[in-house]
């Protein structure tokens, strides 16, 4: 006899109720997983993870390469109906399922489930060589302690006869500071084809920065949560120093006009509007996973729109924050070049690791300023990264926890293990080539892999699912269901937007490239199998979904797009609503969340 379990909520229901199927065993672990010890911990993981190094300089550098004031227009806008609404629908299916991207994604659409899978891998790739950031910002660090800063002058070994100790916008020069990252801490090759050896100083801090993350996300929520305290709001705090700092320098408001003052002109150019609509999605970190897999871990009646508001808002706010400490210091540089801000040479890394270094130097106590604004970078590259791993590690959890729990004996294992194969693998990133490496693999993971896996986790989610089933669960969970505004961007605008910008990254596509660099073709061979090493798992999922349920291919399409449909797949025949067919071993959640066309009988054999 199966077991009728209720969840607790406190609205009617109605007279209307449907039963949703889903596996006695997974309402035990369930019961078991373990949930944030304050729901604060979560909100500031949130934050951590969604704000990262990409608002420190992806969004001024769009700003900046968008005319300024004009890019904060389509920006906003896209963050009020892209960013928000599909943030709460990624915290809403973590929370409902209580587990990873991959089995929320099982359950909710089994056609598409190769999508969880394929938000899993993309995460785990970018983890392998995000991380190289978190290197270089402890490389710096520890160089930031040295007087003079060693991107000061030019009067060290791998200085050219080109160098210059002050702000140029000459071509045949290149300053201190470029020098510095070029050529003593990456000592680059001249391209992907000449791999050189590996920068051993950047090996050991590049261990050292995966010891930092382990160190971060071992004990699980209980480490974590403890860990963002610091993580999370140390950036704010230096943030604000660095920007009271620089409101002072010489041509700061000159920058900071260019910066919201809106060239009108500019918003009609597509480009403008599809960088504002992708840079909110990736900002984010919509597609990712690591929300949605850190949602899962809430209690069940959290409140998810305080949440969803909360992460969202100050990511955005984070990035316009950014965007006045980074232009005020713009306008400094143009005032010592004596040139308008418009025509800085400025390009995406170099705005972090060249260009600010640069302004330190002519700054009173510069190892101050260097040592605040690298560890800010550390703590940003930190949150995002932790949250990235953790996506692996829960869905291995979920997955199977019992026997790796058997052969690793305890979770910390797990972490390490995933935290030392993740740090092989990004060793090619500290190479001589490290920098063309890293380029491609961003190129093709963060730009061309995210934006389909995108794509299918709208119409898994929004489509096939459906917006009366996510909003049945969302009343079930808070005892309200959504606004006209969420429904509406979850069932057209965001499944609408998200195409467009699908569409114009493919029509837009250009191959990797690092400054003047174009990688040879076999290279960028090699960036689509890394793309591909992501995308695959959606077709794969098709596949493997079709070839497992019962029945004729049409019934298996219906049973595809049939929420829970894989639960005890070999004893669930496709029926029409209202049939009554036997299935064993199940237990039965009462909701209006999710509508099946399966009903379980009074009695099973």
């Amino acid at each position: 006899m199966p077991t009728r379990v209720t969840k607790p909520f406190s609205m009617d229901l109605g007279p209307r109720r449907e039963t949703a199927w889903i596996p006695t065993a997974d309402m035990a672990k369930e019961k078991s997983r373990p949930t944030w010890s304050r729901q604060i911990e979560f909100t500031l993981a949130g934050i951590g993870s969604a704000v990262g190094l990409g608002n420190i300089w992806r969004f001024p550098y769009l700003c900046f390469r968008s005319g300024g004031g004009a890019f904060l227009v389509p920006y906003l806008l896209m963050l009020f109906v892209l960013g928000i609404p599909l943030l709460h629908m990624e915290l809403t299916v973590g929370q409902y399922t209580k587990r990873g991207p991959v089995h929320a994604l099982e359950q909710f659409c089994p056609l598409l489930k190769g999508v969880g899978v394929a938000s899993v891998a993309i995460s785990f790739i970018m983890c392998t060589y995000y991380n190289v950031v978190i290197t270089w910002a402890l490389y710096y660090l520890f160089s930031s302690f040295q007087v003079p800063l060693p991107w000061q002058g030019c009067n060290n070994t791998w200085n050219t006869p080109n160098c210059t100790d002050h702000a140029t916008n000459n071509s045949y020069s290149s300053t201190a500071s470029q020098e510095f990252f070029k050529y003593k801490m990456l000592q680059q090759t001249a391209g992907i084809e000449e791999a050189g050896v590996v920068r051993w100083d950047l090996m050991l801090i590049l261990m050292l920065a995966w010891i930092l993350i382990y160190l971060c996300i071992f004990k699980g929520t209980k480490s974590t949560g403890k860990v963002v305290y610091l993580t999370a709001l140390l950036p704010y705090v230096i943030l604000i120093a660095l920007l009271v700092n620089n409101v002072q320098l010489p041509g700061a408001i000159e920058g900071i006009k260019f910066f919201i003052v809106p060239q009108w002109e500019r918003l009609l150019s597509v480009e403008v509007w599809v960088n504002a609509a992708a840079q909110i999605f990736n900002s984010i970190g919509i597609g990712f996973g690591f929300l949605m897999a850190m949602s899962s871990y809430n209690s069940f009646n959290n409140n998810i729109i305080k949440d969803t508001l909360t992460i969202s808002i100050v990511n955005s706010l984070t990035s316009i924050l950014s965007g006045f400490v980074i232009f005020s210091a713009f306008g400094y540089m143009s005032h010592l070049q004596d040139i308008p801000v418009a025509q800085l040479a400025v390009d995406g890394p170099g705005l972090v690791y060249v260009v600010y270094p640069q302004a330190f130097a002519s700054m009173p106590v510069p190892q101050l300023w260097a040592v605040m604004f690298f560890c800010m970078l550390l703590f940003l590259g930190i949150d995002s990264e932790f949250a990235m791993v953790e996506v692996m590690v829960t869905t291995l959890m979920d997955q199977s926890n019992q026997p790796l729990l058997k052969f690793f004996k305890k979770k910390e294992l797990l972490v390490l293990a995933v935290c030392g194969i993740a740090c092989l693998l990004g060793i090619p990133n500290v190479t001589q080539a490290g920098i063309y490496v890293f380029q491609l693999m961003d190129h093709y993971t963060a730009i061309v892999s995210i934006m389909f896996l995108a794509f299918f986790e709208v119409i898994a989610i929004c489509w096939f699912y459906g917006v009366k089933r996510l909003s049945d669960n969302l009343e079930e969970m808070t005892g309200k269901r959504p606004n006209i505004f969420f429904r509406l961007c979850w069932q057209i605008i965001a499944p609408f937007l998200v195409t467009v910008i699908l569409i114009f990254s493919i029509i837009q596509f250009k191959p990797a490239r690092y400054e003047a660099y174009v990688f040879p073709l076999w290279a960028q061979g090699l960036g689509w199998v890394i793309a591909m090493a992501s995308m695959i798992w959606i077709p794969l999922g098709i596949i493997h979904t079709l070839w497992v349920l019962p029945g004729s291919f049409v019934q298996k399409l219906k049973l595809s797009i049939t929420p829970f449909a894989l639960n005890n797949k070999s004893k669930i025949p496709y029926c029409e609503r209202g049939r009554s067919d036997s299935y064993p071993n199940m237990s039965v959640i009462s909701s209006d969340a999710i509508s099946t066309d399966y009903k379980l009988p009074d009695e099973t054999n």
